[in-house]
């Protein structure tokens, strides 16, 4: 880890800088944390989570805390996660005068966007504890509580059967099975849709798995089976936008965009294609939450459906994710990222039970220390 104190020297060689007036010091802990189990798609398997927690603390002794998961998807390592916050990033909130104004600068940064979100976060959580609110207050949410759905791996139909037992008996409403090209999702989802009865929402994910015909084929074939899909995510690559919109004009289950929408340029021409009546956000793909809702704010206003989603995170991330999704009305959000972790590298921020994630009734994300167990620190 590394951390900067405000000294009054901000030539010193020996790590340590004096940050901006409204900061005392700027730590990051790069942090590893076993699954309970592989976490597959069509892009990637994961048998653990490689993250870098960053710590902001203000002259009044508090911490707001924030997160950078590394990974493929995110695009960004630990060490490049690390150099970001402690080098453009850390000079960036030097330079500001109050964690509004590092907030506005920090959203046209160049730095990679998940980098960007811990930052992000960070601050909107120092933002929260001055204001006395619990983050989720601070933007409009009137609940704490919130449910999410649960992911399936990627996996043989046989593999599935006893996942989607053990998350049914754990009270789970709404599940995500992840496919792709090369398992059979349709006799896989028949299976699925037999065991758990008409109630339970199933939602698919398929990572970019497919061309846009292959697409259509396969979700037509799911329509004709009657497995009761409630969204098909992300079917197509993320650069291919006019084929999402062949999708989504050519079947009945509603489309949802995820990893073709990252900013609020994507959003826009999503919107300019119809190309999905659905879009998954993500605080590691906005670059936070000051983006995050004005993409939100901009999507509902054009009659898009919203669901909240993560990556394979902490309770760090999730608990700013779940404060942004306590604000729109009741469904099964996607913030499970949390659910896979043997153990949460910090104490406190949002506690799951079952599909519930309940958010501390305390100013900021509620997130108090590192933990003591559970990770393993990372040079």
């Amino acid at each position: 880890m590394a951390e900067f104190r405000s000294t009054g020297h901000p030539d010193s060689t020996e790590g340590v800088f004096r940050i901006a007036p409204f900061i005392s010091s700027l730590t990051t802990h790069p942090v590893r944390v076993p699954l309970l189990s592989p976490f597959t798609t069509s892009v990637r398997s994961a048998t653990e989570l490689d993250t870098v927690l960053l710590q902001l603390t203000d002259q009044d002794g508090r911490s707001g805390w924030g997160e950078v998961p590394a990974s493929k998807v995110t695009g960004v390592s630990s060490r490049t996660s690390v150099r970001s916050l402690e080098g453009p990033l850390r000079a960036l909130v030097l330079a500001a005068g109050n964690p509004e104004e590092a907030l506005t600068k920090l959203a046209v940064s160049g730095e990679p966007a998940a980098i960007r979100s811990a930052m992000d976060c960070a601050l909107h959580d120092l933002i929260a504890q001055r204001a006395s609110l619990p983050l989720a207050r601070l933007i409009g949410a009137g609940r704490l509580r919130l449910r999410t759905d649960m992911t399936l791996s990627v996996a043989s139909t046989e593999e599935l059967i006893p996942k989607v037992r053990d998350h049914l008996d754990q009270g789970f409403d709404c599940l995500k099975i992840k496919i792709d090209a090369h398992h059979d999702a349709v006799a896989a989802l028949r299976a699925i849709r037999e065991l758990v009865g008409p109630a339970m929402q199933l939602r698919i994910d398929a990572n970019q798995a497919f061309e846009a015909g292959d697409a259509i084929r396969v979700i037509r074939a799911m329509e004709d089976a009657d497995v009761g899909l409630s969204l098909v995510e992300q079917p197509v690559r993320a650069d291919d936008l006019s084929g999402l919109a062949l999708v989504s004009a050519a079947v009945d289950t509603p489309v949802m965009a995820d990893e073709s929408v990252w900013s609020m340029a994507d959003l826009e021409e999503l919107l300019r294609l119809k190309a999905a009546p659905m879009v998954n956000l993500k605080l590691a793909k906005t670059g936070g939450l000051l983006t995050a809702r004005a993409m939100l704010t901009r999507a509902l206003a054009e009659g898009l459906e919203v669901v909240i989603g993560c990556m394979l995170e902490s309770p760090v991330a999730i608990s700013a994710a779940a404060a942004l999704a306590a604000t729109l009305p009741e469904m099964a959000q996607d913030l499970d990222g949390g659910l896979w972790l043997r153990s949460s590298p910090v104490v406190g921020g949002a506690v799951y039970q079952g599909p519930e994630i309940t958010l501390p009734d305390v100013p900021g994300l509620g997130v108090t220390a590192l933990a003591g167990r559970g990770l393993r620190d990372r040079d």
